[in-house]
């Protein structure tokens, strides 16, 4: 037997990363374990979630699980062009600052980034960079990428979603959607998932689930099949076939049951609101936000030293050093006293 090696009281505001495995998940593991399934998506389990995925999705849309967001979305990129292709996406983009250069060094495609101010392109962004189609000195800009919710905490609505999808898909270009916390979005925007991809014109999905309560598994939702090729072969040779497949659908399927991604999703950005309500409320001198609150993120500004004395007391990340900007996270399991110990913890910190 394995012992408890951490506190399991503690609680950080560094990562959704961090949280553990909803109990609801790891009872839905439990229900998929015991007796034979056919390995490799053969199973009872990646066949139903292949039927709740087009439910939300799509009749047409197909679900490729896979372990981790960086899998995602370098095999679903990967099948959205030839090798000459090009993705835009924003410089904060995942795919350009998090993924160790997985997209290049993996798939060999070439990363056309846009800089923003929020985290978010828009047609005019994404205008600056898709340009030199035939000009064989050039990587093609053949895919637009977005996250939503972005790397910044924020978010875009339907209409912004579709507005880049016309663009795209008017200059030739397939829309890929870093869906990490694409739950959360959900969660933010109030509607469903297919209001903000398919019917906005999106392609292809990344579907996270480990930063809202799952163990490791992701997707690639291919909205619309006739936009990429030879996933099932990608997915393979790309290291992201689980043979014991049932138990990746298996989690992913429970966020589906009884919206428990949903409810899972919307707490955490109702930690997030009051933290940064419990802030804005009262100000605090030496402190100030970022980017707005639309998710589960909340983006601040405040002095090093402050920030390193706070963080000896409740772990998180700095973002920008040099600006003074860290970033504070909140997930499916954090409470509300959580968050009023970490408020107290920065008022006492900033000195008042």
């Amino acid at each position: 037997m394995v012992d408890t090696l951490h506190d399991t009281g503690y609680r950080g505001f560094a990562s959704d990363n961090y949280a553990g495995v909803h109990p609801e998940v790891l009872d839905a593991l439990a229900k998929a374990n015991g007796g034979h399934q056919v390995a490799y998506g053969g199973d009872a389990y990646t066949q139903r979630l292949q039927e709740v995925v087009r439910a939300e999705f799509g009749d047409a849309a197909e679900v490729f699980p896979v372990f981790n967001g960086t899998g995602a979305n370098v095999v679903g990129l990967t099948a959205m062009m030839p090798r000459w292709g090009a993705v835009v996406s924003s410089a904060t983009a995942h795919i350009n600052t998090d993924e160790g250069g997985a997209p290049e060094r993996v798939s060999g495609l070439k990363l056309l980034t846009v800089q923003t101010p929020d985290g978010k392109l828009t047609p005019d962004l994404i205008a600056t960079e898709a340009w030199g189609w035939g000009d064989e000195h050039r990587a093609q800009p053949l895919v637009v990428s977005i996250t939503q919710t972005t790397e910044l905490g924020t978010l875009y609505t339907p209409d912004e979603v579709h507005a880049i999808a016309e663009f795209a898909h008017g200059h030739g270009m397939a829309l890929h959607m870093d869906g990490a916390r694409v739950w959360n979005a959900a969660a933010a925007l109030g509607v469903p998932f297919r209001e903000f991809t398919s019917d906005a014109g999106v392609d292809v999905v990344s579907l996270g689930g480990t930063k809202n309560g799952l163990l490791g598994a992701e997707a690639v939702v291919v909205v619309d099949p006739a936009r990429v090729d030879g996933m099932p072969y990608l997915r393979k040779l790309s290291m992201q076939l689980a043979s014991k497949m049932r138990f990746t659908s298996a989690q992913l399927l429970a966020l589906f049951d009884d919206e428990l991604g949903l409810r899972s999703a919307a707490h955490a950005n109702a930690m997030a609101a009051r933290l940064r309500q419990a802030l804005d409320y009262d100000p605090v001198d030496g402190l100030s936000f970022s980017q707005a609150t639309d998710a589960n993120a909340v983006f601040a500004v405040l002095p090093n030293d402050a920030a390193d004395r706070i963080r000896e007391r409740v772990r998180f990340y700095d973002w920008d050093r040099a600006a003074g900007q860290v970033r504070w996270m909140c997930s499916w399991d954090t409470t509300e006293a959580d968050v009023d110990g970490f408020v107290k913890a920065i008022r006492e910190e900033l000195g008042g």
